[in-house]
């Protein structure tokens, strides 16, 4: 059982990269879902100068946490220090620094620093900690390596899209219907099955079994962060064969004309390692992403057509 009292520890990884544009892709928090496995979605407020806040929901241990931090930025020296305003029990608090050093033209190292304490510094509760931050810290490392070494490799594997459909009804009515994903089973054809826990409100863990156009079965499991009646942010954790990455939000923006706009926003890697394997031999990349696409899209406008039919039905009530 560990000591009770402030931890410090350090992680270390040596990335392929020159040192400023591994800074810029830890300083720019809207690649976090991307690069980081446990992230599920970073909301992002400029404090002004280098001073920022940012909210940041992500996994430990398996468990989905979210917390809030304050960061400075140094471009210059080419480091990052943050401090959780808001820890996530059973962290008392939380900071560390972000240093990066350049080893050569093209090679850099990559410092993490944390400091940490557990609430009512229990040594059981350190210990957790203790699992969290050693496996956060080296699963964040490992992916902005190979996030920055395979920058250009993945750059064309990765797109995005949205899909959008007006509705004549309210913007609480269509976030309802999206947000209440238990229902989704009576509610859209093809959704077989819905597995959907909310321990802390406004995050959701969502397991669903969808139906293909042929018939087949397949299952998905998601992190969802909610902010009603605006936006629905999701990060795909048990993925299809043809992707890597899935991440998305459902938005839900009133028009001013008494109607709303609905979209589904998508973005997506490519995993070129199945693309023999589901689609054939002579597929490609491009054939890749068009059925990826065309999946998704069918899904999500289904999804938001229901959703059209359902709060139009409550606007006429």
């Amino acid at each position: 059982m560990p000591q009770p009292g402030p931890r410090e520890v350090e992680h270390e990884i040596t990335v392929s990269a020159p040192a400023a544009a591994v800074y810029r892709l830890i300083a720019e928090v809207r690649n976090w879902p991307r690069i980081f496995p446990p992230t599920i979605y970073v909301d992002h407020v400029p404090q002004g100068g280098n001073e920022e806040r940012i909210r940041i929901w992500a996994t430990a241990n398996g468990e989905p946490k979210n917390w809030t931090s304050r960061r400075t930025l140094d471009p210059e020296r080419l480091t990052i220090t943050f401090r959780q305003e808001v820890p996530a029990p059973p962290v008392a608090a939380m900071g560390g620094t972000w240093i990066i050093e350049p080893l050569s033209e093209g090679e850099s190292r990559v410092r993490l620093l944390h400091d940490y304490r557990a609430e009512d510094d229990d040594p059981a509760k350190l210990e957790w900690i203790d699992r969290a931050v050693d496996r956060n810290s080296r699963s964040e490392l490992a992916a902005l390596k190979t996030n920055v070494e395979h920058a250009h490799a993945t750059e064309d594997l990765t797109f995005s899209f949205e899909d959008t459909v007006r509705v004549e009804g309210s913007a609480k009515d269509v976030y309802d219907f999206v947000n209440e994903a238990d229902r989704w089973p009576e509610r859209l054809p093809h959704v077989a099955v819905v597995r959907l826990t909310e321990d802390t409100p406004g995050l959701q863990e969502l397991e669903m079994d969808t139906r293909a156009k042929d018939g087949s079965v397949h299952t998905t499991k998601s992190y969802r962060v909610t902010f009603p009646h605006e936006r629905i942010a999701y990060k795909q954790t048990t993925l299809p064969a043809l992707m890597s990455l899935h991440t998305g939000y459902w938005t839900f923006a009133e028009d001013g004309e008494g109607g709303v706009s609905a979209s589904s926003q998508h973005t997506v890697t490519i995993n070129t390692a199945n693309i023999a394997r589901i689609l054939g031999p002579e597929a490609t990349v491009e054939d890749a992403k068009a059925y990826v696409r065309t999946a998704l899209s069918t899904n999500s406008t289904a999804t938001l057509h229901h959703a059209k039919a359902f709060a139009e039905q409550r606007a006429r009530r």
